[in-house]
């Protein structure tokens, strides 16, 4: 992989406040980000999110530590030379200046790539975004989502070597933001430009990123695929924060069984939990030390004997689009339905044929029980 970006132990403190690296320790943070790579900051607020966006920026200088475009130190150089586009959280629009004018506002300082026209570069961009009859138009009589959409065909007018966008959907509604999260990344596979996003959604970050580094009060906790940081959290924070888990802490023991062990015996909200040991040689959990054992619901473990709950398909054919770590499938929907019982997950009233009467069968037409 070719590196584009690189942050090599940068540390942000702003007096005696340490905004980027841990406030114990003297080392900042540090990745890579590939060429053409589509990668995610994700974190709670106050995490340092930002702070390092605008590091990578320019607008803020690092207290130590190197930033690295294509390996070339970026110490002193200003945000105009470091052919950076960016999306701003409030979009940052210019109320005076047509939708064009807005687009075509880099282009004052630098000449359109491909040898074209600054209007054939707009009319291009205006089209890749979805509003190609909007040029005209004052930015104050578009919708969030447009308004977005400009601030993106601004930042990517110039043709710059990396895209940063600053939680730029965080305004918008749950729906608009999940049409416009796949459209920006169609976007970006589209252009092939490396892209550092920033955003505290993490289903934002696990549906558009090639990679995620999760942050947490000024440090990162872990990098990797976002199927990589759902399903082998490196850290109790990573665990509880992507998604939803159950986390228990115990102690690591060679047993075969998950039980709580506490002698003498004690409530079971209070009892000892004694977790089987991971594995053997260096990277093994040593035996009586404090581990801690997570559990999604999705993935609940069932008691010995317990058969899954049926799939049955509900008389009422829906169908439904689906988002998951980044794929989009068109599915018909299954409803879990436990045999002689209907599932509290089924819309309006069960079809399944234990739980109908006689006339109910007979009216959808299902034949009676034998």
């Amino acid at each position: 992989m070719k590196v584009k970006l690189t942050l090599e132990n940068v540390r942000k403190e702003y007096g005696e406040t340490v905004a980027l690296g841990r406030e114990d320790e003297d080392r900042g943070i540090g990745f890579d980000v590939g060429d053409g790579e589509f990668f995610t900051l994700v974190g709670p607020s106050g995490c340092g999110k930002t702070t390092t966006l605008r590091l990578v920026a320019g607008f803020d200088a690092p207290t130590s530590g190197t930033v690295r475009f294509d390996g070339r130190e970026m110490g002193g150089v200003p945000p105009e030379d470091r052919g950076v586009g960016v999306v701003f959280q409030n979009y940052a629009l210019f109320p005076h200046l047509s939708v064009a004018e807005n687009v075509a506002y880099g282009l004052r300082f630098a000449e359109p790539p491909g040898g074209v026209s600054r209007d054939e570069r707009v009319a291009s961009l205006l089209d890749l975004v979805d509003l190609p009859e909007m040029g005209d138009r004052d930015p104050t009589e578009l919708s969030g989502g447009q308004q977005q959409r400009v601030a993106l065909a601004r930042a990517i007018a110039p043709g710059p070597d990396l895209l940063l966008l600053d939680e730029p959907m965080s305004a918008l509604d749950a729906r608009l933001r999940e049409r416009l999260r796949m459209q920006i990344k169609e976007i970006q596979s589209t252009l092939g430009i490396t892209t550092l996003y920033v955003t505290h959604d993490q289903e934002e970050a696990l549906a558009v990123s090639d990679r995620v580094a999760v942050m947490n009060d000024g440090a990162v906790e872990q990098v990797g695929t976002p199927q990589e940081v759902y399903r082998r959290p490196a850290t109790r924070f990573v665990a509880e924060f992507v998604g939803d888990n159950n986390v228990f802490e115990g102690k690591s023991s060679p047993s075969a069984d998950r039980t709580a062990k506490t002698d003498p015996p004690r409530p079971p909200e209070t009892a000892d939990l004694q977790l089987k040991r991971r594995g053997f040689g260096p990277g093994a959990t040593p035996i009586g030390k404090g581990t801690i054992e997570r559990h999604r619901p999705e993935k609940r473990p069932r008691r010995p004997g317990q058969r899954p709950p049926k799939l049955t398909r509900h008389r009422e054919k829906s169908k439904s689009t689906s988002t998951v770590l980044g794929s989009r499938s068109r599915q018909r929907r299954l409803f879990p339905v436990e045999t002689g019982s209907c599932s509290a997950f089924a819309p309006r009233r069960c079809t399944c044929s234990t739980m109908m009467s006689r006339t109910e069968r007979r009216e959808t037409g299902r034949p009676p029980e034998s």
